[in-house]
């Protein structure tokens, strides 16, 4: 039996995000928002998300450079909070949050790495500062 790009997206969106988060968000699915949420379900978790180029902690860092150069802070906050389960670090967060200040802003990486600070708590922000070592092997 082949899968939908539902079903497909729903597992993908599952394992990205969590149940809880999935449910909570299923269960509040309305009359007005139903084939948004599918729109969502399909097109970006059952498609690319899905979408074997890039893995899933790729992708998440690139979602979380996206949200925060475009100001997205709601969706940024669920997105870091999903690094738990893509495989990105703090590390890697704080990485792409620099990237973020060089091509999108100062103030939006500032305002992302206050977000980032919240959601993932000030141990993971102790941890994603570059060692000396690191600094070595830059490019």
């Amino acid at each position: 039996m082949v899968e939908s790009a539902y079903e497909r997206g729903m597992k993908v969106r599952r394992a990205v995000l969590g149940d809880a988060h999935v449910d909570r968000a299923t269960a509040r699915i309305g009359p007005l928002d139903a084939d948004f949420q599918r729109f969502i379900t399909e097109g970006a978790w059952g498609s690319v998300w899905s979408r074997p180029g890039l893995s899933r902690r790729e992708r998440s860092m690139l979602v979380v450079a996206l949200m925060a150069a475009l100001g997205h802070e709601e969706e940024l906050a669920m997105h870091l909070r999903a690094t738990r389960n893509t495989g990105a670090s703090p590390a890697d967060v704080a990485e792409t949050l620099l990237m973020v200040a060089v091509y999108a802003g100062v103030p939006a990486a500032n305002r992302a790495f206050r977000i980032a600070k919240e959601v993932l708590g000030a141990e993971a922000a102790a941890a994603a500062r570059p060692r000396p070592q690191d600094a070595r092997r830059g490019e």
